[in-house]
């Protein structure tokens, strides 16, 4: 029987928020965030940040998580989280033993509530399915742009419904993947067979991109510790 492991992958060379994942937000590191939510998990067997850097490495074994030193390779802007992905679960296979069901986190989108992790694998074992991601429920108005002239995407203008009895549609949060490493290697992707959602609430849709976000994720954190 293999073991539910999280991992979390941060390497040093954000460009766009320099050293982001060690900033500190609401009181700790921002990787700490994830960290101590997937320790906190009653389903998760293990916690393992996939890094480049020494700091990082640091600050996350501080917090409780195992390293896996991930190589300069795929710790450029240009390579994937699947790669990244693979080479830890292979890594962890080979010091740890086998491993059942890949818990992803982002710590750029750190808004979770305390028991998220825990009613997504629940959902996943629940609904028989082979992969996860969470999502957040919407029910906006959708347009796109075209060659004749603007058209609506998920409504009809001529007939336009009240929100609430609109069909719910799902935005992908990046805040949490499930899937067996057999999905991974084998698809190159995070999701893949039967795919279960696990809704969470509106404001963990907020993913760290700008310094702006920065602000808004404090905020949020102060406010749900």
């Amino acid at each position: 029987m293999g073991s539910t492991v999280a991992i979390i992958p941060a390497r040093g060379g954000s460009k766009g928020i320099p050293r982001k994942n060690v900033r500190m937000v609401a009181g700790k590191p921002l990787i700490a965030h994830s960290i101590e939510q997937a320790l906190n998990s009653g389903l998760v067997d293990a916690v393992y940040v996939s890094t480049d850097d020494d700091e990082i490495a640091a600050v996350s074994e501080r917090f409780g998580a195992k390293v896996v030193r991930r190589p300069d390779a795929l710790a450029s802007d240009t390579a994937s989280s699947e790669a990244a992905l693979i080479h830890a679960v292979d890594e962890i296979e080979v010091r740890d033993g086998p491993v059942d069901l890949v818990v992803f986190l982002q710590c750029t989108s750190p808004i979770r509530a305390a028991d998220d992790i825990d009613r997504a694998i629940t959902t996943l074992r629940a609904d028989g399915a082979d992969s996860l991601l969470s999502v957040v429920v919407s029910h906006r108005f959708l347009w796109k742009r075209g060659d004749t002239g603007a058209t609506a995407i998920n409504y009809d203008p001529a007939n336009r419904p009240r929100r609430q009895d609109m069909t719910p549609q799902y935005v992908e949060n990046g805040s949490i993947y499930l899937f067996p490493p057999e999905i991974l290697r084998t698809r190159n992707n995070r999701l893949g067979g039967k795919i279960a959602l696990h809704e969470m609430a509106e404001e963990t849709a907020y993913e760290i991109d700008s310094e702006v976000d920065m602000v808004v994720i404090e905020t949020l954190l102060t406010q749900t510790r």
